[in-house]
């Protein structure tokens, strides 16, 4: 189930920057590449934390 809400608020949160940032730049609304960034950003979300360790890395900052 938190893969389908990971992937909902990542698709419609990209939708909307998507969105913003057409019209900021004047361009037309294109849902595929909103879609498309979706898609990328949930895997990315969703592997990045099984290649980030868990552990601290040891060394002691004072």
């Amino acid at each position: 189930m938190k893969y389908f809400w990971t992937f909902f608020w990542t698709f419609a949160l990209i939708q909307m920057l998507t969105y913003v940032a057409g019209a900021m730049m004047g361009t037309e609304f294109n849902f595929t590449t909103g879609a498309v960034m979706a898609v990328i950003a949930t895997i990315i979300i969703l592997i990045a934390p099984a290649i980030l360790p868990n552990e601290p890395s040891g060394h002691e900052t004072h």
